[in-house]
């Protein structure tokens, strides 16, 4: 396809974006070289220097130093972080993942696309069956910002494995922030009729609005009485995003599970002795979510308070216990 040589400033930059980087600068032949490749362009080394010096006049950020080529705003490494996270991310659609895939691709020269190309088994991995995630986001980013509540439908999985309506009539909701833990996003939010706290899963959301009703103050929520909310901590104490009240909880832990304990509460917790190599250790935690924890790491962890969820844990383990008594043959 012929140019035009209003365009020729254009075209060298589109041939700097898809060929070049700083591994692989280009020479101002390879620039002539291309342009007849791409786009039917015949021009000379004079009018590609005076086009990069009036790209480089517009702020584009072009190296023209030992080779030439365009600063990216992403190293490839940090592309493939990105990438990797939509690639893994159960949050969003097979569909959705792959669009979003290709426009990080694009971030990237020529040279980099061709090193992430092996990434094309997303059938392969757990996305969501939700296809509007996306806008989900959208619509609950606008009521955060403009403190406005929000109506939805709340989805869970049928005998089927589709998803299909809890209850007929939408939930509202104060939503105050969203997050994102164990491979999925949650709004964390207040819901009409209550006081406290509720997290929802935003990839089982459906018919998301934003209404004209403005939320809840935080002054009348329980976690927000007292100062600011606290998102970092929020997420530590909630490590698998139950509503309610958080606890101090008391047990004793082999020195090897330290690493563990960092990967679910930060460095929010204190040992607080040291006896025959296990650590006696104090957390803040949903007590929803520590009986599933302690059960996780059942074999090394030993719950001293409080009492009432010593017992409930122990009562559990039986239940666990009854269930697999006799052998199956």
């Amino acid at each position: 396809m012929a140019g035009t040589k209003k365009a020729l400033n254009l075209m060298i930059l589109k041939i700097l974006e898809q060929y070049s980087d700083e591994k692989k600068p280009l020479t101002q032949k390879r620039i002539v070289e291309l342009l007849d490749m791409e786009y039917n362009m015949k021009c000379d080394r004079r009018s590609v220097k005076s086009n990069l010096m009036s790209l480089k006049e517009m702020d584009y950020d072009i190296n023209l130093k030992n080779g030439i080529f365009i600063r990216r705003d992403f190293e490839e490494a940090e592309l493939r972080m990105l990438i990797d996270s939509v690639l893994f991310s159960k949050n969003i659609s097979r569909s959705q993942a792959k669009r979003l895939i290709e426009k990080l691709k694009n971030l990237g020269s020529n040279q980099f696309s061709a090193k992430v190309t092996h990434i094309a088994n997303l059938p392969e991995l757990q996305h969501s069956d939700n296809p509007r995630v996306m806008v989900n986001l959208d619509v609950l980013n606008d009521a955060i910002s403009r403190q406005k509540k929000v109506s939805f439908i709340y989805n869970r999985y049928n005998a089927k494995l589709k998803l299909q309506p809890r209850r007929n009539e939408p939930y509202i909701v104060s939503p105050y922030q969203m997050a994102a833990t164990n491979g999925r996003y949650y709004l964390i939010c207040n819901t009409d009729g209550h006081e406290n706290i509720s997290h929802y899963r935003i990839d089982k959301m459906t018919d998301v609005q934003m209404l004209k009703a403005a939320i809840k103050p935080k002054r009348e929520i329980a976690e927000f009485i007292g100062g600011s909310f606290n998102l970092p901590q929020h997420m530590a104490e909630h490590i698998y995003m139950f509503g309610g009240e958080s606890i101090w909880i008391k047990f004793w832990t082999p020195e090897f599970m330290l690493d563990t304990l960092v990967d679910w509460f930060g460095k929010d917790f204190k040992i607080l002795r040291n006896e025959n190599e296990k650590f006696l250790i104090n957390v803040k935690v949903n007590e929803t979510a520590i009986k599933f924890w302690a059960m996780q790491y059942g074999e090394f962890v030993e719950i001293v308070e409080p009492i009432k969820l010593r017992e409930i844990i122990r009562t559990t383990a039986e239940n666990i216990m009854n269930n697999h008594s006799i052998a199956i043959e």
